[in-house]
Protein backbone atom coordinates (compact mmCIF):
# COMPACT_ATOMS: atom_id res chain seq x y z
CA UNK A 1 0.00 0.00 0.00
CA UNK A 2 1.01 3.61 -0.87
CA UNK A 3 -0.17 6.59 0.27
CA UNK A 4 1.07 10.18 -0.44
CA UNK A 5 0.52 13.22 1.49
CA UNK A 6 0.28 16.72 0.91
CA UNK A 7 0.40 19.83 3.10
CA UNK A 8 0.36 23.43 2.84
CA UNK A 9 -0.77 23.35 -1.18
CA UNK A 10 -1.22 27.37 -1.32
CA UNK A 11 -2.80 27.47 -4.82
CA UNK A 12 -1.07 24.62 -6.35
CA UNK A 13 -3.50 23.16 -8.44
CA UNK A 14 -1.66 22.11 -11.48
CA UNK A 15 1.29 19.95 -9.01
CA UNK A 16 -1.99 19.07 -7.08
CA UNK A 17 -3.77 17.39 -9.77
CA UNK A 18 -0.36 14.85 -10.16
CA UNK A 19 0.15 14.48 -6.53
CA UNK A 20 -1.99 11.04 -6.47
CA UNK A 21 -0.04 9.19 -9.05
CA UNK A 22 1.43 6.01 -8.42
CA UNK A 23 -0.01 6.03 -4.93
CA UNK A 24 -3.51 4.11 -3.69
CA UNK A 25 -4.83 6.88 -2.21
CA UNK A 26 -4.05 10.88 -1.59
CA UNK A 27 -3.87 12.69 1.82
CA UNK A 28 -4.06 16.18 1.96
CA UNK A 29 -3.56 18.38 5.69
CA UNK A 30 -4.64 21.39 4.85
CA UNK A 31 -3.92 24.78 3.64
CA UNK A 32 -4.88 25.23 0.05
CA UNK A 33 -6.06 28.93 -0.32
CA UNK A 34 -3.10 31.33 -1.32
CA UNK A 35 -3.57 34.12 0.34
CA UNK A 36 0.09 35.82 0.57
CA UNK A 37 2.67 33.96 -0.89
CA UNK A 38 5.96 34.74 1.05
CA UNK A 39 8.24 34.18 -1.60
CA UNK A 40 6.69 35.36 -4.49
CA UNK A 41 4.33 38.60 -3.22
CA UNK A 42 2.89 38.86 -6.75
CA UNK A 43 0.96 35.57 -5.66
CA UNK A 44 -2.01 35.19 -4.17
CA UNK A 45 -5.50 37.03 -3.17
CA UNK A 46 -3.66 39.91 -1.27
CA UNK A 47 -1.64 41.05 -4.11
CA UNK A 48 -4.37 40.49 -6.87
CA UNK A 49 -6.17 43.12 -4.51
CA UNK A 50 -3.90 45.43 -3.45
CA UNK A 51 -0.93 45.00 -5.89
CA UNK A 52 2.79 43.12 -5.15
CA UNK A 53 3.87 46.38 -3.79
CA UNK A 54 1.81 46.09 -0.95
CA UNK A 55 2.19 42.84 -0.48
CA UNK A 56 6.01 43.25 0.25
CA UNK A 57 5.36 46.15 2.53
CA UNK A 58 2.80 43.40 4.65
CA UNK A 59 5.41 40.57 4.38
CA UNK A 60 8.14 41.97 6.08
CA UNK A 61 6.18 43.69 8.83
CA UNK A 62 4.28 39.97 9.92
CA UNK A 63 8.31 39.22 9.22
CA UNK A 64 9.61 42.07 11.89
CA UNK A 65 6.92 40.97 14.06
CA UNK A 66 5.25 43.92 13.68
CA UNK A 67 1.52 42.99 14.05
CA UNK A 68 0.12 45.80 15.38
CA UNK A 69 1.56 48.02 12.50
CA UNK A 70 0.75 44.97 10.02
CA UNK A 71 -2.81 45.07 11.43
CA UNK A 72 -2.86 49.21 10.15
CA UNK A 73 -1.44 48.59 7.17
CA UNK A 74 -4.44 46.12 6.75
CA UNK A 75 -7.28 48.12 7.85
CA UNK A 76 -6.13 51.19 5.74
CA UNK A 77 -5.96 48.92 2.43
CA UNK A 78 -9.39 47.49 3.27
CA UNK A 79 -10.91 50.71 3.72
CA UNK A 80 -14.36 50.82 1.62
CA UNK A 81 -13.78 47.58 0.51
CA UNK A 82 -16.22 44.43 1.51
CA UNK A 83 -14.01 42.27 2.68
CA UNK A 84 -15.62 39.28 3.14
CA UNK A 85 -17.27 39.10 -0.20
CA UNK A 86 -14.25 40.11 -1.76
CA UNK A 87 -12.17 37.30 0.02
CA UNK A 88 -14.76 34.78 -0.51
CA UNK A 89 -15.25 35.17 -4.06
CA UNK A 90 -11.06 34.42 -4.29
CA UNK A 91 -11.48 31.40 -2.14
CA UNK A 92 -14.17 30.03 -4.07
CA UNK A 93 -12.28 30.77 -7.13
CA UNK A 94 -9.32 28.81 -5.86
CA UNK A 95 -11.30 26.17 -3.95
CA UNK A 96 -13.35 25.35 -7.39
CA UNK A 97 -10.07 24.75 -9.47
CA UNK A 98 -8.46 22.60 -6.32
CA UNK A 99 -10.94 20.44 -5.27
CA UNK A 100 -11.35 19.57 -8.90
CA UNK A 101 -7.87 18.44 -9.37
CA UNK A 102 -7.51 16.37 -6.18
CA UNK A 103 -7.56 12.42 -7.40
CA UNK A 104 -9.81 9.65 -6.12
CA UNK A 105 -10.03 8.63 -2.71
CA UNK A 106 -8.56 11.76 -1.17
CA UNK A 107 -8.37 12.04 2.40
CA UNK A 108 -8.70 15.98 3.33
CA UNK A 109 -8.57 18.03 6.62
CA UNK A 110 -8.44 21.55 7.02
CA UNK A 111 -5.38 24.03 7.53
CA UNK A 112 -5.58 27.37 9.57
CA UNK A 113 -5.74 29.35 6.46
CA UNK A 114 -8.80 27.93 5.12
CA UNK A 115 -12.54 28.06 5.01
CA UNK A 116 -14.09 25.00 6.07
CA UNK A 117 -17.66 26.14 5.88
CA UNK A 118 -17.02 26.29 1.72
CA UNK A 119 -15.54 22.98 1.66
CA UNK A 120 -18.67 20.83 1.68
CA UNK A 121 -19.70 22.30 -1.65
CA UNK A 122 -16.37 21.75 -3.77
CA UNK A 123 -15.38 18.48 -2.38
CA UNK A 124 -16.50 15.47 -4.88
CA UNK A 125 -17.56 12.33 -4.21
CA UNK A 126 -13.86 11.23 -4.14
CA UNK A 127 -12.50 13.63 -1.36
CA UNK A 128 -13.91 12.78 2.22
CA UNK A 129 -13.09 15.50 4.95
CA UNK A 130 -12.14 14.83 7.94
CA UNK A 131 -11.95 16.57 11.12
CA UNK A 132 -11.24 14.75 14.54
CA UNK A 133 -12.27 11.59 12.93
CA UNK A 134 -10.84 8.86 11.96
CA UNK A 135 -10.36 6.80 8.26
CA UNK A 136 -9.12 3.34 8.39
CA UNK A 137 -6.53 3.40 4.82
CA UNK A 138 -5.47 -0.09 3.81
CA UNK A 139 -5.63 -1.82 7.02
CA UNK A 140 -4.30 1.21 8.92
CA UNK A 141 -6.34 3.65 11.32
CA UNK A 142 -5.71 7.03 10.39
CA UNK A 143 -6.82 9.83 12.52
CA UNK A 144 -7.46 13.76 11.54
CA UNK A 145 -7.73 17.03 13.23
CA UNK A 146 -7.39 20.39 11.25
CA UNK A 147 -6.92 24.14 11.75
CA UNK A 148 -4.48 25.63 13.84
CA UNK A 149 -4.29 27.37 17.00
CA UNK A 150 -4.69 31.54 18.32
CA UNK A 151 -1.90 33.43 17.22
CA UNK A 152 -1.41 37.01 16.17
CA UNK A 153 -1.94 36.25 12.23
CA UNK A 154 -5.88 35.69 12.90
CA UNK A 155 -5.90 33.15 10.09
CA UNK A 156 -9.44 31.95 9.11
CA UNK A 157 -9.48 28.85 10.71
CA UNK A 158 -7.50 28.97 14.24
CA UNK A 159 -9.33 27.85 17.38
CA UNK A 160 -9.23 27.45 20.87
CA UNK A 161 -6.43 24.78 22.73
CA UNK A 162 -9.31 22.88 24.47
CA UNK A 163 -11.27 23.04 21.22
CA UNK A 164 -8.56 21.38 19.65
CA UNK A 165 -7.48 19.05 22.40
CA UNK A 166 -11.32 17.92 21.96
CA UNK A 167 -10.72 16.92 18.45
CA UNK A 168 -7.67 15.24 19.23
CA UNK A 169 -8.79 13.24 22.32
CA UNK A 170 -12.04 12.39 19.81
CA UNK A 171 -9.45 10.15 17.48
CA UNK A 172 -8.79 7.49 20.53
CA UNK A 173 -5.52 5.32 19.27
CA UNK A 174 -4.43 5.60 15.67
CA UNK A 175 -1.51 3.84 13.70
CA UNK A 176 -1.21 7.50 11.95
CA UNK A 177 -1.99 10.65 13.36
CA UNK A 178 -2.70 13.44 10.67
CA UNK A 179 -2.50 17.36 11.51
CA UNK A 180 -1.65 20.59 9.91
CA UNK A 181 0.10 21.71 12.31
CA UNK A 182 3.10 20.40 14.37
CA UNK A 183 2.85 19.09 17.73
CA UNK A 184 4.80 21.48 20.08
CA UNK A 185 8.18 20.75 20.28
CA UNK A 186 10.11 23.43 19.66
CA UNK A 187 12.41 21.74 16.40
CA UNK A 188 9.57 20.87 14.86
CA UNK A 189 8.08 24.49 15.12
CA UNK A 190 10.59 27.28 14.38
CA UNK A 191 10.66 27.96 11.05
CA UNK A 192 14.17 29.07 9.44
CA UNK A 193 13.37 31.56 6.69
CA UNK A 194 10.42 33.34 8.56
CA UNK A 195 12.62 33.12 11.58
CA UNK A 196 9.90 32.09 14.13
CA UNK A 197 8.12 29.62 16.38
CA UNK A 198 4.95 28.79 14.64
CA UNK A 199 2.63 27.27 17.40
CA UNK A 200 2.28 23.82 17.54
CA UNK A 201 -0.09 21.39 19.70
CA UNK A 202 0.60 20.13 23.71
CA UNK A 203 -2.60 18.13 23.10
CA UNK A 204 -0.99 16.58 19.76
CA UNK A 205 2.10 16.46 21.76
CA UNK A 206 0.13 14.26 24.45
CA UNK A 207 -1.28 12.11 21.86
CA UNK A 208 2.07 11.07 20.72
CA UNK A 209 3.42 10.16 24.27
CA UNK A 210 -0.17 8.18 25.38
CA UNK A 211 -1.03 6.16 22.44
CA UNK A 212 2.10 6.25 20.24
CA UNK A 213 1.10 6.23 16.49
CA UNK A 214 3.27 4.70 13.82
CA UNK A 215 3.40 8.00 12.25
CA UNK A 216 2.68 11.69 13.13
CA UNK A 217 2.35 13.62 10.11
CA UNK A 218 1.62 17.31 9.75
CA UNK A 219 2.68 20.44 7.66
CA UNK A 220 2.24 24.64 8.74
CA UNK A 221 6.22 25.23 8.93
CA UNK A 222 7.44 25.56 5.79
CA UNK A 223 10.85 25.98 6.58
CA UNK A 224 11.08 23.79 9.43
CA UNK A 225 14.32 23.39 11.53
CA UNK A 226 13.92 19.83 11.94
CA UNK A 227 11.52 18.22 9.50
CA UNK A 228 12.01 14.73 10.88
CA UNK A 229 12.44 13.15 14.70
CA UNK A 230 11.33 10.11 16.56
CA UNK A 231 9.44 10.71 19.98
CA UNK A 232 9.21 7.51 21.45
CA UNK A 233 7.98 4.77 18.78
CA UNK A 234 6.57 7.53 16.93
CA UNK A 235 8.21 9.08 13.92
CA UNK A 236 6.96 12.54 13.65
CA UNK A 237 7.47 13.63 10.08
CA UNK A 238 6.89 17.34 8.37
CA UNK A 239 5.46 16.18 4.75
CA UNK A 240 6.67 19.19 3.24
CA UNK A 241 5.56 22.84 1.91
CA UNK A 242 3.83 21.56 -1.76
CA UNK A 243 3.38 24.85 -3.04
CA UNK A 244 7.26 25.61 -2.91
CA UNK A 245 8.15 21.57 -3.56
CA UNK A 246 5.23 20.58 -5.77
CA UNK A 247 6.32 16.49 -4.49
CA UNK A 248 4.30 14.42 -2.23
CA UNK A 249 5.28 12.47 1.03
CA UNK A 250 5.29 8.72 0.44
CA UNK A 251 4.25 6.51 3.52
CA UNK A 252 4.44 2.78 2.44
CA UNK A 253 3.55 -0.57 4.42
Amino acid sequence: MRVHVVSDVHGAAEALARAGDGADALICLGDLVLFLDYADHSRGIFPDLFGAANASRMVALRTAKRFDEARALDRELWEGIDRRGAIETAVRKQYAELFAAFPAPTYATYGNVDIPALWSEYATEGTTILDGATAEIGGLVFGFVGGGLRTAMRTPYEIDEGEYAEKVAALGRVDVLCSHIPPAVPELCYDTVARRFERGSEALLDAIRGTRPKYALFGHVHQPLVPRMRIGRTECVNVGHFNATRRPWALEW
